[in-house]
This record gives C-alpha cells, structure tokens and sequence, in this order.
C-alpha cells in the first residue's frame, strides 16, 4: 500500500508538552497514519507507545511506518472508548494518552471512504467497517431528525431546508455519492462564493452522527485522566467546536472547576482536583503550519497533568 501524504498536526507542541514525561508508556488514542507516534518514539527514547485506531486501513500503514521502533511501539485495533479494558489488559499506568480527534487526512483522501464532498464517493462515511454507514442512516432518516442533526452537529442554520432537499433528492434516487449530497445541500444554499463550501456543515454533522464521534468522548477523556500516573500528561487535538468544547470542559472539571450553567446551585457537575491545566488557552497553528498543511488550520490543541 504506498503511504499516503500526511502532515501530523501541531507535532512540535505535541512533542514538547510530552517531554517533561521522560519515560513510560504514552498510548495514543487515535494512532492514524502514525505521524505523531513516530515524532514522539523519535524525540523521546525512553518512551513507548500503545496506539489504537478504528480504521484498519489507517492503521496498516502505521504499522509499516513505526516498523522501526521495534518492541517499543504496540499497534491495537481498537476504539479509543475501549481504553480501560486495555490498559487493565496490559496492566498500563500511562505517562501520557494522546487524542487526535476528527477525520484525517486518509480518510479524506480516499474517495471510495465517503469522507470528501470533493471526491465522487459512496456515502459510507465510517471510520472503521462496523455499523450502518451513511446511506443506511439516510435510508430511514426523518426530515425533523435529519434537521435535528444538521443544526446540532454541523450548527447549520438553514438545517430544515437542507434536510427536505437531501430527502426529496433521496425519494427521486438521486442520492448515491457523495457528490449528490452535496448538490442537494447546493440546492438550498447555492455553490460557494468563499474558501468555505457550504456542504462543509452537512458532511460534518453527518459524520458525527455515522461513527457516534462525541458520545464516547468525555467518558473516555475522564478515564485517560484517571488513569495517568502522578505527572502524567493528557494532550488533545480537536478540529470543530463542538468537540471543543467538550475537550475544555470535561479538562476544566477535573481540574476542580465548576462547569454548571450560569445560576446553577448547588454545583452538580462534579468537579475534581484531578489535573493541573498546561494551556490556559488552546494552541493553534501558527502561519507556517498553515501554509504547509492548510487542514490544520480549525485544530485547537488542549492539555493537562495529572496531579500528585
């Protein structure tokens, strides 16, 4: 399988905020293509690496390309909602978990995925080959549903209008690829008059809702942090912001501050002293990231250290 161009996103941060970590075990939760898992077993020798990713294809190639790393880096097939059975399985008290949220670059790239609305495709949309894909989800979808979706995950405001036109282009069978979807989107809100396509909000909400992303996050978040170790550092990648705003606010009430809505008493969340934050602000990509890898200009990186 010739490996695909990928550019790990804010790889110098992701290195340097590990760092401090010196030895043990970082487990990398959404391995991908393995840019930041070679980045980090490259600067960092007395660390290994256990990484897990859904996408069988994705994770082949990092396979080939952490070969070299020999022992130190473990590949596992995994979603990163399993991380407490496999870190009692192989009896793991991380120094650091790393999450890479979102689609990568693979994903977009490979037409015959779903992913692009640049790429003529099947609306499959999967990160991994279990569950419904796409045209399934479509197949039985309401319009306040679909609607619900839109607005909720793609913040898409003319969300009840692009629902019926995907519907209705669904019923005339006019909705096989990728491509369609997009005209139907293009339908309601025209083709784009910026960098910006306006299917960009359709296609996200409707990966979310294809591969389930944030329903597992902020558990899975809260039981990487409970299980660092005593210094241990949790780094997290995130491109749009409703994963976002998880990420701040599941870090910020296990650093011991309220998240309650604004008038909410007594405090209910659940907050606890568990973590130290290492970014008061998240980091983004400065220009000439931007330059090289345009993609990553949504990214916002989030951090934390476990406390003594």
């Amino acid at each position: 399988m010739s490996e695909p161009r990928h550019l790990p996103v804010l790889v110098g941060a992701v290195v340097a905020l590990f760092r401090p970590v010196g030895e043990g075990t970082i487990v990398d939760c959404t391995v991908g293509l393995g840019g930041h898992a070679a980045a980090l077993l490259t600067a960092l020798p007395g660390v290994q690496l256990v990484g897990l990713d859904v996408d069988a294809q994705a994770l082949e190639i990092a396979r080939s390309r952490l070969a070299a790393f020999g022992s130190r880096a473990k590949l596992l097939h995994a979603s990163y909602t399993a991380l407490p059975g496999i870190l009692d399985e192989h009896r793991l008290e991380p120094a650091g978990v790393l999450f890479d949220l979102g689609v990568s670059s693979l994903q977009l790239d490979t037409p015959e995925r779903g992913f692009s609305f640049r790429l003529e495709g099947p609306l499959d949309m999967r990160f991994g080959q279990q569950g419904p894909r796409l045209a399934d989800i479509l197949a039985r979808a309401q319009e306040a549903e679909l609607a619900s979706w839109l607005a909720t995950y793609g913040e898409e405001k003319k969300a009840r209008a692009i629902a019926r036109a995907i519907l209705q282009a669904k019923n005339r069978g006019e909705l096989a690829t990728t491509t369609d979807l997009r005209r139907a989107v293009w339908s309601v809100t025209g083709p784009p008059r910026g960098r910006t396509d306006p299917a960009t909000r359709t296609f996200q909400a409707l990966r979310i809702v294809t591969n389930r992303e944030l329903a597992g996050l902020a558990p899975a978040l809260e039981a990487a942090a409970r299980r660092l170790r005593p210094g241990g550092r949790l780094v997290v990648l995130a491109y749009h912001s409703l994963e976002d705003r998880i990420v701040k606010t599941t870090l910020r009430r296990l650093a011991g501050r309220c998240v309650c809505p604004p008038g909410t008493a007594p405090c209910s969340c659940g907050r606890t002293e568990l973590l130290r934050l290492l970014t008061k602000h998240p980091l983004t990509p400065d220009a000439a990231e931007l330059a090289a890898n345009p993609r990553s200009r949504s990214a916002k990186l989030r951090a934390a250290e476990r406390r003594p």
